[in-house]
């Protein structure tokens, strides 16, 4: 029987992921695909960085990118939001990027909205805030020094400009569509910020790739990057500085999964798009 996306993407799950994925739809992917393709053309907002240890993870920046290419071929204008443990990631695929200082206010956000009139937002891994609200790591310490607002955007804008989260482990943008039963089941205070669309991941960049995956069945054609540009852009992070978020190291590793794991689950998403694109 053929894998689905969702599947895929949730393959070597850990720390209560398969407890709390019950609690999103079955086809959360084919749902974001359909709801990024609703959209009109024009700019699409695309947040990522998550903090550790001195720099960004290289969990998320790969997926966004990914994600953005392919909202490119399909006429989309994406826009990067980060902040500075990312500088230079985005610019290695000339994307535009808006780095958001970490004292960034409404009115920010504001002249951020005024400027670009977004069509859609989309968070990859980025983290948001809890109910105390502070930005939290999985070990439940403060990163919010070293953590831009950016999820105010999804806050103020919630039910106005139409959003998608992609998180992988309960404290990041769009997790808020599920606290209650990450409350019941994670030892972690969730963040607290919803979106209309919540893709969950064992690894947030497998989300985005399983997004890009369902958008590639839709449109009939693929969008899917192959396993060595993947891992060439990774190394290019971590060379710039990007570590594992579970070792905490500089290696092109991604929450301590190996390159071999990640060709696996590129290699079985491109077969689901090979399928989708002949059906």
């Amino acid at each position: 029987m053929t894998e689905t996306i969702e599947e895929v993407i949730l393959r070597y799950s850990q720390r209560g992921i398969p407890y709390i994925r019950r609690y999103v739809s079955d086809n959360c992917c084919e749902k974001a695909a359909q709801e990024i393709l609703s959209w009109e053309k024009g700019v699409v907002f695309l947040t990522t960085g998550f903090y550790v240890a001195g720099y960004a993870e290289t969990d998320g920046p790969a997926g966004t990118v990914v994600l953005a290419l392919a909202l490119q071929r399909l006429g989309y204008q994406p826009v990067i939001l980060t902040d500075q443990p990312c500088q230079g990631f985005f610019e290695l695929e000339m994307l535009p990027t808006v780095y958001v200082p970490y004292d960034a206010d409404q009115e920010t956000f504001r002249e951020l909205i005024e400027t670009y009139q977004p069509k859609g937002m989309i968070s990859v891994e980025r983290c948001g805030r809890n109910r105390f609200l502070q930005y939290a790591n999985m070990r439940g310490v403060s990163i919010s020094e070293h953590t831009a607002p950016i999820d105010e955007l999804f806050v103020a804008y919630q039910g106005v400009i139409p959003s998608i989260g992609v998180g992988d482990g309960g404290n990041e943008i769009g997790m808020g569509k599920i606290a209650g039963a990450i409350s019941r089941k994670l030892s972690l205070e969730p963040c607290v910020v919803s979106t209309d669309i919540l893709v969950v991941a064992t690894v947030s960049n497998w989300g985005a790739y399983g997004i890009v995956a369902a958008l590639s069945g839709r449109v009939g054609q693929k969008l899917l990057p192959d396993f060595s540009w993947i891992k060439s852009y990774i190394t290019k992070t971590v060379e710039i500085g990007s570590v594992d978020g579970v070792t905490h190291e500089l290696t092109c590793t991604v929450d301590g999964k190996s390159m071999l794991t990640e060709q696996e689950i590129i290699t079985a998403l491109e077969r689901i798009e090979q399928g989708g694109i002949c059906a």
